[in-house]
């Protein structure tokens, strides 16, 4: 599942970024909020985290924005104003849930798995499936012809990332940049070796291959039958 950060404070974004991407989420962030803006107009997320206090834009004009535009997303607010009449505010420009720094991570998890749960079961499935491979994101596992499968949190997101673009092809660039985050490397092989083990584990002991390579441009999965 993907999530959106918006956080000026360096620190504190690193922080939950870490903390998320362990849990097993993909996660943007952003610095600023007209950042923020542009990430959530332009990419669909499952839920957002969102400070009050931005620079540029600030965290309350960013949602009301968000809820002018139809844009349902989950919204965490993140504030260290702590009264009645912040929190209201909060909630009635569009925030879900309002969250007072400084919090324990365990807090903040706990209130974005809710949400997500929430969320899915109104307006999204919570799982993805293609042919006979399913992948349920609330439990974090994967099964192919009834069979569980075993992957690592990288292989998980790798797999949810492919499977949420299904008959689309995805670079290396673009695996890089949603699911691991960092700079893409052009002498890297870190991505062949991924998605390699991952082919290994969901393609490999079956007859119907899914995951393909597309020479010169990236890999898709679908079911070519």
């Amino acid at each position: 599942m993907k999530i959106l950060l918006v956080e000026d404070d360096e620190r504190t974004a690193a922080f939950i970024v870490k903390g998320l991407k362990q849990a097993g989420y993909t996660v943007n962030h952003a610095p600023d909020g007209e950042e923020g803006l542009h990430f959530a107009l332009n990419e669909t997320y499952d839920l957002a985290i969102v400070d009050l206090m931005l620079p540029k834009l600030d965290g309350l004009s960013l949602i009301s924005r968000l809820r002018q535009k139809k844009i349902i997303t989950p919204v965490i607010i993140l504030s260290a104003k702590n009264s009645v009449d912040d929190r209201v505010k909060g909630l009635q420009n569009g925030g879900d849930d309002y969250l007072v720094k400084p919090f324990a991570f365990s807090e903040l998890l706990a209130r974005v798995q809710a949400l997500v749960r929430r969320s899915s079961a109104n307006v999204e499935t919570t799982t993805l499936e293609v042919a006979d491979l399913n992948l349920d994101m609330l439990r974090r596992k994967v099964f192919r012809g009834g069979k569980e499968i075993v992957l690592q949190t990288g292989e998980f997101q790798l797999l949810e990332y492919l499977m949420r673009n299904e008959g689309k092809v995805v670079s290396k660039t673009m695996i890089i940049e949603h699911v691991w985050d960092y700079n893409f490397d052009p002498e890297t092989n870190v991505i062949e070796t991924r998605v390699c083990r991952l082919r290994d584990k969901i393609d490999k002991p079956f007859t119907k291959k899914l995951l393909h390579t597309i020479r010169g441009f990236g890999y898709v999965i679908e079911d070519k039958t």
